[in-house]
């Protein structure tokens, strides 16, 4: 088998018989590699960040000097990938116009939040940070790991130019109908202030391609726009109501841009059109749908819908709408109104890489890919399993028996804060 060869491949770079460098192997647990079928009695090889096999016992060679870490009657999931959250204090533009392209939330972002351990202790371990949906556009959004760094910089997942990756986040419908401060008041004006600004960039966009002597003046906004355009940057489009969702496909056609449509709480009545529009979308469940009248059509059979016109599906937490400790629930969830239990456990893997670009590196455990899983006490659709530890591309980053992880997970005096738990509860 392919993992077999991987494995003896890494014997031969650690130099036969001598002791590895970084080579762990987890043994014994029922792993779900997601893209593969199940494996019972499994043993997952990690080399340094990268996973360096994957198995069933036996048919995967494990490194004379490898530590090997038993985890038999334990369940080996990967990370989950989070398509929309605001944890870390995020923010993007703000009351001085409808449309900000230029803003950064990169810039905004508190990593030392304890939003963070939180996410950790769901089994998180990739998320795309986003503003909210207050303006028809709000912000360029930033995809990042969930390593423990101390600077957005030591989270951010990087570009093949060494940028930081990440999307643009719009919006359409209630939340950003306003009327005031430059804002839409209706529905047809918040698609024509979006035209407007797209045309803009293709204006923008030509005068650059020409170049002579005299270019445009440099606008960041525009710049932001342009990748939009090129496809090197995906939208992120917030929309609920059936025509808000028809609106934003009909602007994709228009303009060519890639989206991927958030919330879609009316997509089991457009789920024709969806499909048929090539899109992908990132749903999201909840106990007691509702809140607002554009919401009141939400449907928990949105997920076997769309599954059934083959979209490509991901589930996504907005935290704090849902809280990240109980994503993996959504799985749960969605198999129970009906979608299968592969695409649901695609749905907070595989798929939500797919839709940032990132499925290269993370969303399933595969020989090659960055070592992002979590460990599980049981099934992953079951709501009495418990998230163990979560490991970010090789690294521990949350471990229930570790009682200061304990307390971001299940709360209690301190949790909240990082200078209450110093001060309260933990002295070294």
């Amino acid at each position: 088998p392919l993992a077999t060869l991987v494995a003896i491949a890494v014997v031969s770079l650690g130099g036969g018989r001598e002791t590895p460098s970084g080579l762990t192997a987890y043994v014994g647990a029922h792993i779900i590699p997601v893209t593969a079928p199940e494996i019972e009695d499994g043993v997952l090889l990690v080399k340094g960040e990268t996973i360096a096999a994957v198995g069933k016992r036996g048919e995967v060679v494990i490194p004379e000097g490898a530590e090997v870490i038993d985890l038999k009657g334990k369940v080996l999931f990967p990370g989950l990938v989070c398509t929309h959250s605001h944890i870390g204090k995020v923010q993007g533009g703000d009351g001085s116009s409808p449309i900000q392209p230029g803003v950064r939330v990169l810039d905004s972002i508190d990593v030392l939040d304890s939003t963070f351990e939180k996410a950790r202790a769901g089994g998180i371990t990739m998320a795309n940070l986003m503003s909210g949906s207050g303006h028809l556009l709000s912000g360029q959004t930033a995809y990042l790991k969930l390593r423990d760094g101390k600077t957005i910089e030591d989270l951010a997942v990087r570009n093949e130019d060494g940028s930081m990756a990440g999307g643009i986040k719009m919006a359409n419908g209630t939340n950003s109908i306003r009327g005031s401060g430059g804002s839409p008041g209706t529905r047809g004006k918040s698609a024509a202030l979006v035209r407007a600004q797209f045309i803009k960039a293709q204006r923008y966009r030509e005068k650059m391609a020409k170049g002579g002597d005299d270019p445009p003046e440099r606008d960041l906004a525009m710049e932001a726009l342009v990748e939009v355009l090129e496809g090197k940057r995906v939208v992120h489009h917030h929309t609920h109501r059936h025509d808000d969702i028809i609106t934003v496909l009909r602007l994709k056609k228009e303009f060519g841009f890639k989206v991927v449509l958030h919330h879609v709480s009316e997509a089991w009545k457009v789920a024709d059109e969806i499909a048929e529009a090539g899109v992908s979308c990132s749903i999201i469940y909840l106990d007691s749908p509702g809140g607002k009248l554009e919401a009141r059509d939400l449907e928990w059979k949105n997920g076997a819908e769309l599954e059934k016109r083959g979209v490509l599906t991901a589930f996504h937490t907005d935290d704090p709408i849902n809280d990240s400790r109980w994503f993996l629930r959504s799985a749960g969830l969605a198999v129970r109104s009906g979608m299968s239990r592969q695409k649901a456990l695609e749905a907070v893997t595989i798929a939500g890489a797919e839709m940032m670009d990132q499925a290269g590196q993370t969303g399933s455990l595969t020989a090659g890919k960055k070592a992002d899983f979590i460990v599980l006490n049981g099934d992953p659709l079951s709501i009495y399993t418990r998230i163990l530890e979560t490991h970010v591309e090789g690294k521990k980053v949350f471990d229930l028996d570790n009682p200061e992880d304990k307390l971001w997970a299940e709360g209690g005096f301190g949790a909240g804060h990082r200078r209450r738990v110093s001060g309260c509860c933990f002295t070294k």
